[in-house]
């Protein structure tokens, strides 16, 4: 997570994953939005700045050149709406911080990703997403935005059916500081989970229904084997988990899923080959059970063995031919991974650089652990996603660039104009952007 320990001039930046790197001249921490404010009209001219948030991403869409600017201290929930639903946050809170805020005042976020270590301004600004056919990503959850653009100017609006709300659905940080949000919310509640090894081609032929039964399916399928797991949750009153079951449960997941998998993984690393055995014997040792506590402590996974990651959104109707494709592919053992690939719905956003583009989605989550070679691995994901017109999660290792992000993105010039109109100045935008915006 997270250190503000870290943020001082002189250091080096780096992602989570440590694989991007940057050596920014200037660091700010500003404790107020007026403080945000003077700090963009205070920019020389040709300096660009960006929040980086928990620096999670695996993209560079968060890597500061010359400056780097964290909302650390802005964090917390402003306001709560229970009549209408909503809740009101400054914009650096972590995704950990807010299931127990919102619990205070029994309520809960209505979905989230098995990840808690990210900000809200981080998760909303690049569509990062839980699963669940008939829920939205984080983006999907905002009713206001309170931003500051490139000019200084501190901004309020309301979401409705109009092109800036569209273009702020995932901005990746491309119109302003995002610095307030207000979100729907739901009542409290706990989630029943259900944890299943099972065949991939029974689970392919049951996958739609099962997605339309259960709120949350989550696939991890292990390259090459025909063995999956399926994690299942749904919705049911609040109730909680047991204290010394929640510890135990918690040291099984640190021990397996974090310990063990981080020896293999270094095997791996030592000896490549070893990698479809690897992933095949993960897959028997899937475990399998039930439990049932509050939503927000049911969501997140640790996830502290540290891998690079590219994820695409298909169409959902294309998911079953794509998988029984990536499972021919490689159970040929081509590729040297051990890593599950992990399997997702949504249902479709008319962001303007949504990578659902109003489609119900299965999102496709490829990993290579740090320090082995992911290329080869990657670029064969990427041809393979242009045959399902897959478009990349703009917070994960992505291809986008000038001559292909209209292809992804009708609506993209539209953006850029929006874009232009709030940052003149191109304060937010760093190399990786300039590659796309040419």
């Amino acid at each position: 997570m997270f250190s503000i320990n870290n943020w001082q001039q002189g250091e080096k930046w780096t992602n989570w994953s440590q694989q991007i790197t940057s050596y920014p001249s200037t660091y700010y921490a500003p404790i107020s939005i007026e403080e945000i404010q003077q700090v963009i009209l205070n920019m020389k001219k040709n300096q660009t700045l960006r929040v980086t948030g928990a620096a999670h991403s695996f993209s560079p869409v968060a890597m500061p050149e010359e400056t780097a600017l964290t909302m650390h201290h802005l964090r917390g929930l402003l306001a709560v709406d229970q009549e209408n639903l909503t809740a009101t946050f400054y914009a650096g809170t972590y995704l950990h911080e807010i299931g127990p805020l919102l619990a205070a005042h029994n309520l809960a976020l209505i979905n989230m990703g098995d990840i808690q270590a990210q900000t809200l301004a981080g998760v909303i600004a690049t569509g990062t997403h839980g699963t669940g056919v008939t829920l939205g990503s984080f983006s999907s959850m905002v009713t206001k935005w309170s931003f500051i653009n490139g000019l200084g100017e501190y901004i309020e609006h309301e979401k409705g059916a109009d092109t800036l709300s569209e273009a702020l659905h995932v901005s990746v940080g491309l119109l302003g500081i995002l610095v307030t949000v207000t979100i729907k919310v739901m009542p409290l509640y706990s989630l029943h989970y259900i944890s299943e090894k099972v065949n991939l081609m029974d689970a392919l032929q049951s996958f739609q229904q099962t997605i339309h039964t259960h709120r949350h399916v989550e696939w991890f399928y292990f390259p090459g084997s025909d063995l999956i797991q399926v994690k299942k949750m749904d919705a049911v009153a609040p109730v909680e988990q047991n204290k010394w079951e929640r510890r135990l449960n918690e040291a099984n997941l640190q021990l397996v899923e974090n310990g063990l998998f981080y020896v293999i993984s270094e095997l791996c690393k030592w000896q490549p080959k070893a990698s479809a055995s690897v992933s095949k014997l993960s897959a028997k040792l899937v475990s399998e059970g039930q439990r049932t506590d509050l939503s927000y402590r049911m969501f997140p996974s640790p996830r502290s063995v540290k891998f690079v990651e590219t994820e695409y959104a298909i169409p959902l109707q294309q998911f079953e031919a794509c998988m029984e494709e990536v499972h021919a592919v490689l159970k040929q053992g081509l590729f040297d991974v051990h890593f599950p690939i992990e399997c997702r719905t949504t249902k479709g956003e008319e962001g303007m650089l949504s990578p659902t583009q109003g489609e119900e989605s299965a999102f496709l989550a490829f990993h290579m652990y740090k320090g082995m070679n992911e290329t080869p691995y990657f670029e064969w994901v990427r041809t393979l996603m242009k045959k399902y017109n897959g478009r990349p999660h703009w917070g994960k290792v992505n291809d986008y660039h000038a001559d292909n992000i209209r292809q992804y993105y009708p609506k993209f010039d539209q953006f850029a104009a929006i874009r232009e109109e709030h940052d003149p100045n191109n304060l937010f935008v760093t190399t990786y952007f300039r590659r796309i915006f040419q």
